[in-house]
């Protein structure tokens, strides 16, 4: 009897250790990102992708954050649109525990993902003059269009306080690939976002890709651009900036945004 109850205990610590083996390969926090060209640029940055930051990071500090990216929404059947009146669309019109259009609601991603990055194209900043009167469920593109779906996509992401959301500021357009007044608003726009939309204590954390782009101009810098005719970045730029976007995902995780700025550089403080 003794014999078979020791073979029993070895049998269970056997368990136990393999099962707590399992455990520690599971992720710790796990991290959707949700974007189309642009936001694949700056995924596969120069010499390291984001990837690779979080692969390096995970064992140098024993963590294990597991990010993946998605095309969202896809080509078809929704189409290749991910402007503010898109997440508005899926995720606060079209809310509920079953996809809309084959694109996964927030009801369903925030089961999976414990942090959960989104970004627009760069014709979001191709932003129209304003119409007779806003309109919620409008997809042309005008300021108080975008401010009415900002702020109903604000409330919906507060429904979820167990998940943090990475919202970056809209990609630029390069100088001629636009006009003057579409730049102003474009800058109106994501000046109102940074400014008043952005709540401190939240669950919602910016990154400011448009500051770096424009560095305080209206344009996305030919320097920083495929071409002056294309706005897509460029791989230099993505090398540049991804070690910013991957500061602020570890900011967020770790110390809820307030080790770095809205751009992914670390706050110093003077003594």
């Amino acid at each position: 009897m003794k014999s078979k109850t020791g073979i029993f205990a070895i049998v269970v610590m056997i368990i136990l250790a393999v099962s707590c083996g399992q455990e520690s390969k599971s992720p710790y926090m796990n991290i959707l990102f949700l974007h189309h060209s642009t936001g694949r640029v700056i995924w596969n940055g120069d010499d390291h992708s984001l990837k690779q930051l979080f692969k390096e990071f995970n064992k140098e500090n024993d963590t294990n954050y597991a990010i993946r990216e998605v095309e969202f929404p896809k080509s078809s059947p929704y189409g290749w649109k991910n402007y503010p009146f898109d997440y508005y669309n899926i995720w606060v019109k079209n809310a509920g525990d079953e996809p809309y259009e084959e694109e996964p609601t927030l009801e369903m991603l925030t089961k999976d993902y414990q942090v959960i990055m989104f970004k627009h194209c760069f014709p979001v900043s191709n932003i129209q003059a304003a119409l007779d009167s806003p309109d919620i469920n409008s997809d042309i593109r005008t300021l108080s269009n975008y401010k009415l779906q900002y702020l109903a996509l604000r409330d919906k992401l507060h429904e979820f306080p167990d998940t943090k959301f990475i919202l970056w500021t809209g990609a630029a357009l390069v100088e001629a690939a636009t006009s003057e007044d579409k730049a102003m608003r474009a800058k109106e726009f994501f000046g109102w976002v940074t400014d008043q939309w952005d709540l401190p204590g939240d669950n919602i954390y910016l990154w400011d890709l448009y500051s770096l782009q424009t560095e305080g101009d209206f344009y996305l810098k030919d320097e920083y651009a495929v071409s002056p005719q294309d706005s897509h970045p460029n791989e230099e730029f993505a090398g540049r900036v991804v070690p910013l976007l991957f500061n602020r995902i570890i900011d967020v995780i770790e110390k809820d945004g307030y080790g770095t700025k809205l751009n992914g550089k670390e706050i110093t403080s003077i003594n």
